[in-house]
């Protein structure tokens, strides 16, 4: 009976040739790349050289190198974890409602911080760029990467940028501030858990975030607060700053 039914399966190749057209192949590896990223972090005591995000960038990257598989494709199995990423970002309320008796005395203060976050993301992004005399559509993009993706993305699309290279720019701007915080904070000796995670939600965004909550809940509550304050505040002032500036 085992001989009849082997004789009846397909060859390998041919089931291989399958999965490669799937969709399904997007999201398994894409899915597959993160739980290793995820696995080498905690192998790693939670060094944020091995960022799990960074880790499955490349692997994705190099995965679909080697398939040969075009992004369009790849993308067409991997867009559920994309309609995710605003699901997960308008989540992170949770924690900041749960902390919101901590803010009292510190309003001020954070908001100061977000202004000044703000300003100094955009400026050195667009001056460097102009600087080196990079396309103006490419600047507008790199306005908007100083917000979280999902928000950033449709920044770009009001300010006449490409949301892709937004996304690729807010994303690469977060996978830094993650890897590169504690070293940053720690040089300038900044050592309340509400203070790093405030400042890691700002420049770090979402990629962030992630980072912080699993360092500390303080920490990880104050970087919501601080990368959904600057998505607010960023989707209403972008748009109006770029028409000024540009």
């Amino acid at each position: 009976m085992s001989n009849e039914f082997q004789n009846h399966l397909p060859p390998i190749s041919e089931i291989w040739v399958y999965l490669s057209g799937s969709p399904l192949l997007a999201l398994v590896l894409t899915l597959s790349a993160y739980l290793l990223g995820l696995t080498l972090y905690e192998r790693s005591q939670r060094n944020p050289l091995a960022n799990p995000v960074l880790i499955a960038v490349v692997v994705v990257t190099l995965s679909i190198s080697v398939l040969d598989m075009p992004y369009a494709k790849y993308f067409e199995g991997a867009q559920f974890v994309h309609f995710l990423l605003g699901t997960a970002t308008v989540s992170l309320a949770i924690p900041i409602y749960k902390g919101f008796a901590s803010l009292k005395g510190r309003m001020g203060v954070l908001l100061l911080s977000l202004v000044a976050g703000g300003v100094t993301s955009a400026l050195t992004a667009v001056g460097v760029a102009r600087w080196l005399g990079v396309d103006e559509s490419l600047v507008r993009g790199l306005v908007a990467k100083s917000v979280t993706a999902p928000i950033a993305m449709g920044i770009a699309e009001r300010v006449q940028a490409s949301p892709t290279l937004t996304a690729i720019f807010a994303v690469s701007t977060g996978i830094l501030g993650a890897v590169l915080g504690r070293y940053v904070l720690d040089a300038l000796r900044v050592t309340a858990w509400w203070q790093r995670g405030f400042a890691l939600g700002v420049a770090a965004h979402g990629i962030g975030t992630s980072r912080a909550f699993s360092v500390h809940p303080e920490a990880g509550a104050y970087a919501s607060l601080g990368m959904g304050l600057h998505g607010i505040v960023g989707a209403v002032v972008i748009p109006y700053a770029v028409a000024w500036w540009f």
